[in-house]
């Protein structure tokens, strides 16, 4: 970010400390308060827009928000952290949490088991096979996780829905809701997607593996922002159970999934196959895998014992560790 990058941020930070409540400000009014002319402040507006914030301009009253923002705060979130937890950092705007760990791996810093970096907004957001994660501000969790396995990268097989299990968990001891989860790494509610997985690693195949464990969860997403950028089914936790901290949300998803890998390191993947199998969305029904240029029709039959798909198909059940899964149309 340049000099004047940075300095735009930091004014369009005090213009959302006002506009956060929802109500309506008039551009003279936040002028005075940023000692900045009206046109500067409808300037700041439209960048705000661009981030993905729904803003109201009404003549005669200024503007507000769509809905109250509630921002992300280190400060409280280090307040409800379980004790001795990593820390978690907090970022305004990023290309990728993922990606700004993976950059600090590269550099050697080093970072703490379970240390967590959350962001407001990500300009480049990535799903899995290099797809678009839309980012927009305040709304939804952009979350990354530093973690390390001493077994090498084999030893990783699973991890996705070892990570998909402990987001489930959270959900549903938290906020009491009844997720589901889509082989290899979408968490979804009500058949719609909540969430995803996208694990990223560096290390030998029999050293020690370095991972970067980033997960998106929808908690408030722009309607009109999601009609333009999301091309599937979508659901949000705001949807399913109303207002919700997401300082709290951030704080128990790092105690979710430190546990669970502890356990993974100590069990592998082996005792978690029963806990994702109950949860799989596709269990015992017809589905359609796209692995490279082929497509495998048969009857899911939840994973193995190592995290493999099984498929049957012809009476014939066969593993599979990569590909695109969705239901057969047509069933």
């Amino acid at each position: 970010m340049t000099a004047q990058q940075h300095t735009g941020w930091q004014i369009q930070q005090q213009l959302l400390h006002y506009l956060a409540d929802g109500r309506f400000y008039s551009g003279a009014w936040l002028g005075e308060q940023l000692q900045l002319s009206r046109t500067a402040i409808a300037n700041h507006m439209q960048q705000l827009e661009q981030f993905g914030l729904e803003l109201f301009k009404v003549k005669g009253k200024g503007y507000r928000l769509a809905e109250p923002l509630q921002l992300l705060s280190a400060k409280h979130i280090a307040a409800v952290q379980h004790a001795g937890a990593a820390p978690i950092e907090v970022e305004s705007i990023v290309d990728s949490t993922n990606s700004q760990l993976m950059q600090r791996l590269q550099r050697g810093d080093k970072l703490m088991k379970g240390q967590c970096l959350v962001a407001e907004a990500q300009t480049a957001g990535r799903g899995r096979h290099g797809r678009v994660w839309h980012s927009p501000f305040a709304a939804n969790l952009y979350f990354s996780m530093y973690w390390q396995l001493e077994q090498g990268i084999q030893a990783a097989m699973g991890l996705s829905l070892v990570i998909g299990v402990a987001v489930a968990e959270l959900l549903e001891q938290q906020y009491q809701l009844q997720p589901a989860l889509k082989w290899p790494n979408d968490i979804y509610s009500e058949g719609k997607k909540l969430a995803g997985v996208l694990i990223e690693l560096s290390g030998q195949s029999d050293g020690q593996c370095q991972l970067v464990i980033g997960i998106g969860i929808n908690v408030q997403m722009p309607v009109q922002s999601a009609r333009q950028h999301i091309d599937q089914p979508w659901t949000d936790l705001t949807s399913l159970i109303g207002a919700l901290d997401r300082n709290l949300l951030v704080a128990g998803l790092q105690h979710s999934c430190m546990n669970q890998l502890t356990r993974f390191e100590r069990d592998g993947f082996a005792v978690f196959q029963p806990e994702f199998n109950r949860r799989h969305c596709f269990q015992g029904q017809p589905v359609r895998l796209v692995q490279g240029g082929q497509q495998i029709t048969g009857t899911c039959h939840g994973v193995d014992a190592q995290g493999n798909l099984i498929v049957e198909h012809q009476g014939k059940k066969q593993l599979y560790h990569g590909g695109e899964l969705s239901l057969r149309a047509g069933a």
